[in-house]
């Protein structure tokens, strides 16, 4: 359920005519009282007639609401011509029966020759345009031109209140608009006895810088916001920026996006940025933060995402250009309308208008990243405080759209290095550190993660190279001397390189020294191996030769004893021999 069901469900005894105007029946939270007079009141120029032409327009094209404008001061032909800017065709809308403009030409002259009167001829004319057309809405244009026709301002006071009185008889919704007054809200107090709801428009010039802000002074009868909302009136009409800060109840993804930068995802857990974050790059000036918006932006259009870059600083062509030299071809996703480019000076308008003008181009185009570059420009459209409030708004404004937010912002050499010009860093969820590092006459980038709210994320510094293959990361050499990048860090490399390559030819002439001696050794092992199995040889055939000795003897003494046929007898178990007979 949206702002204007709830408010529906809970004013029901206030009915409400919805204006069909982006923004402004959020804030009215509903739009304007059914069957009662609004005050549109401002100074030249705010839009007044505007706001009331379109309220008139959406009624009839949208909610099938038929209209009569009736002008005091421009014609209808003249309506018609400036209105068609906006692309509404009031002719059309005339031939349809869906809108009548009565002008009514008020002429001093022309009353000084009648005398007094009463505005009973007005109410026959609007009656009867009403009528024509079945109106349920009216618009008067601007009346206190009355004021100038008559010269008893009281009479006039009293039929001004018999008009309204009239048209809440017949349930009209009547909008009528007033030229603000020195110290007052309209010049003849209107604001007195219209007083069921009056807006206050503000056409305000500050520093050189316009700015359009819209108010609700009142609204009898129901709640209402009730702060200054910028408003901006475009091709497309008017509307309405109606939030200035939002509750924390956006929903929160658990989806993870490239950074476009492969070694940058590896810092982030290997998965990169949660989407609908907002992400903040900040550092000194030609560290690379441009780059690394474009690379995000590079990334996200070979997702098919749709992405918005404004740019304060330089122009689309010129990003294009820029962006060429380290690999990343934006024409091609600015020509498929994957992307665009919005470049304008920070100082061209206010800051509540680049807030509107952001929020209808977001609404509008329905991107999934908008990138700012750089935010510390917007200072220059405001102050430090409203361009920390104007951030915050639009952060909370893409948050809840869950579009991924990825802002740039210059951090002065002088200051501190990890703060922002705008002071954000607190509410953003990924903060990306750029810096250079001097050394041995060298200005190298590095880079490292300041913070990333729910994720492990690498706390080393990576030297940032911008190469025409794209944006690297290398690992820096952190050593007894510091750290190390540049020429520095490969002459260190290099130095460890030679110390390594020493080590490890050391290394091979001790191990070529011990395969030498091992090589030695085991010959002496062999060769006495060999000397050994020699002498055993030896030895196993004098034993053998022994043996076959003593069998020798033993068979030549048993031959001799056969030949001397010498019996054996035991005595005593001693061998004797004897002779005897046959």
């Amino acid at each position: 359920m949206n702002a204007v069901q709830e408010i529906g469900k809970e004013d029901r005894h206030l009915p409400k005519a919805p204006t069909g105007i982006q923004g402004l029946d959020e804030i009215t939270q509903g739009g304007f009282p059914r069957g009662r007079p609004t005050l549109i009141c401002g100074s030249a120029g705010a839009g007044k007639t505007l706001l009331a032409m379109e309220f008139l327009v959406r009624g009839a094209t949208e909610y099938n609401e038929p209209g009569v404008f009736m002008a005091f001061e421009e014609t209808a032909s003249e309506l018609t011509q400036n209105v068609r800017s906006l692309g509404f065709d009031l002719d059309e809308l005339a031939n349809e029966k869906k809108l009548a403009i009565d002008f009514v030409r008020i002429e001093r002259s022309e009353i000084d020759e009648t005398g007094d009167y009463d505005l009973e001829g007005l109410f026959i004319r609007l009656g009867a345009a009403i009528d024509a057309i079945g109106a349920k809405r009216v618009v008067l244009d601007t009346i206190e031109n009355l004021f100038a026709g008559l010269q008893n301002q009281g009479i006039l006071r009293a039929e001004l209140r018999r008009l309204f009185r009239w048209l809440k008889d017949r349930g009209i919704t009547a909008v009528i608009t007033a030229e603000r007054g020195d110290g007052a809200l309209t010049r003849h107090g209107l604001e007195e006895y219209v007083s069921d709801c009056v807006i206050l428009l503000d056409h305000r010039v500050t520093d050189q810088v316009s700015t359009r802000r819209l108010r609700i002074v009142k609204y009898r009868g129901t709640a209402h916001g009730t702060n200054e909302y910028p408003f901006l009136i475009d091709e497309d009409g008017f509307s309405v920026l109606p939030v200035t800060s939002l509750s924390l109840q956006h929903q929160v993804s658990e989806e993870r996006i490239s950074s476009g930068v492969p070694r940058l995802d590896t810092m982030l857990s290997g998965k990169g940025f949660y989407r609908g974050t907002t992400i903040l790059v900040s550092g000194t000036a030609g560290t690379g933060k441009t780059s690394l918006a474009a690379s995000f932006v590079d990334a996200a259009c070979r997702r098919g995402e749709r992405c918005l870059y404004f740019s304060f600083e330089e122009s689309s062509s010129q990003i294009i250009r820029n962006m060429r030299s380290i690999g990343l071809d934006l024409e091609q996703w600015f020509k498929k309308k994957l992307l665009q480019f919005h470049s304008s000076r920070a100082t061209f308008y206010g800051l509540e208008m680049h807030l509107a003008i952001i929020h209808k181009i977001v609404q509008d185009f329905q991107p999934k990243v908008v990138v700012l570059d750089p935010i510390g420009s917007l200072i220059q459209a405001g102050n430090q405080r409203d361009a920390h409030t104007m951030i915050i708004r639009l952060i909370d404004f893409l948050k809840q759209r869950q579009v991924t937010a990825f802002l740039t912002n210059l951090t002065s050499g002088g200051e501190a290095l990890e703060k922002t010009d705008v002071e954000i860093s607190s509410i953003v969820d990924t903060w990306l550190f750029t810096r250079d590092i001097e050394l041995d006459g060298e200005r190298n980038r590095a880079l490292y993660v300041l913070k990333s709210r729910g994720m492990a994320h690498s706390n080393q510094l990576r030297e940032f190279l911008l190469t025409p293959q794209g944006v690297d990361l290398l690992d820096v050499y952190v050593g007894p001397e510091g750290v190390l990048t540049g020429s520095s860090r490969l002459s260190q490399e290099t130095r460890e390189k030679a110390a390594a390559l020493a080590r490890q030819q050391d290394a091979e002439r001790r191990d070529r020294d011990r395969m030498r001696k091992r090589e030695a050794l085991e010959a002496r092992i062999a060769a006495l191996r060999k000397e050994f199995e020699v002498e055993e040889s030896e030895a196993r055939t004098i034993g053998e030769q022994d043996i076959s000795r003593e069998r020798m003897i033993a068979e030549n003494r048993e031959a001799m004893s056969r030949s001397r046929q010498a019996d054996m007898v035991k005595d005593g178990g001693v061998a004797t021999r004897r002779r005897g007979a046959r």
